[in-house]
């Protein structure tokens, strides 16, 4: 009897130790298993987190690749009217430095003209230094020279008939006009204010038939290039003094033989 209650003790104590171990294993597995669901939320949440931060840092990253797009769009654009704007650049350059250069070219032509024109009026000077200031004078304007020859050296009054004095003029101006071939000639007959009478209808026929008279002496008679001389009457329309006295009067009763170099090179360098 003893012996069996031993047993029974014995059976208890070990069940009753069995009991409690696998109660402390049961709460402790437990507690693992709450601090496992609170570390499983806790990484949810953080996965979460993250999650959400991806997205964010992709729209970022989105946002600025189409920034760098459109800066790129940009700077190509740019690149193109810097490109365009360059080659205008060069172009007015390349037209500025022709318009420079023709420039100087139009300058060295104008003071060749220029000191062609003082030579031409020094020779015809010393060739016609025979006669006097009241017969003839020779003078530069608006870079041409000027033989203005008086009524009182070439014609009889309302005639367009040359006296011998004034055909003696016209050789030695004719000599100085056949050594210098690049000399244009314009021949222009001017009266006075007061009506003509006789042969000629008016101060306009007088004008015109005098300088006519004087280019037939120089082609005819002196072999100057007809392709060189111009004639023309003027009547009493350009003045060199007044009309109201005769002294005035005396003065705009001339003939000028108006001498200019040919303009050919200048009218190519302006592409005239």
């Amino acid at each position: 009897m003893n012996t069996m209650k031993k047993y029974l003790v014995i059976i208890s104590a070990v069940f009753l130790l069995s009991s409690c171990v696998a109660k402390r294993y049961l709460t402790q597995s437990q507690r693992e298993t709450a601090s496992l669901r609170e570390d499983s939320t806790q990484l949810a949440n953080s996965n979460s987190s993250l999650q959400a931060n991806i997205a964010s840092l992709k729209d970022q990253i989105a946002t600025l690749q189409k920034n760098i797009d459109d800066l790129n769009g940009k700077i190509s654009g740019l690149s193109s009217q810097n490109s365009q704007l360059g080659q205008q650049t060069a172009e007015q350059q390349s037209k500025l430095t022709q318009s420079q250069k023709q420039l100087q070219q139009l300058q060295a032509l104008l003071n060749q003209q220029k000191q062609a024109s003082e030579e031409l009026k020094n020779k015809m000077t010393e060739a016609l230094k025979g006669f006097n200031s009241n017969e003839l004078s020779v003078y530069q304007k608006d870079g041409k020279v000027y033989v203005s020859l008086s009524e009182q050296l070439l014609f009889p009054s309302g005639s367009a008939v040359v006296n011998p004095k004034g055909v003696d003029a016209l050789s030695k101006l004719a000599a100085v006009l056949n050594l210098n071939s690049d000399v244009s000639v314009d021949i222009e007959g001017h009266t006075d204010s007061i009506p003509i009478r006789g042969r000629y209808q008016d101060n306009w026929d007088l004008s015109t038939a005098r300088a006519n008279a004087i280019v037939r002496i120089l082609v005819n008679t002196y072999k100057v290039d007809p392709t060189r001389v111009i004639s023309s009457g003027h009547s009493y329309y350009d003045p060199v003094a007044t009309n109201s006295t005769p002294e005035g009067r005396a003065k705009n009763r001339r003939t000028d033989i108006i001498l200019s170099p040919k303009l050919e090179e200048m009218y190519k360098l302006l592409g005239m």
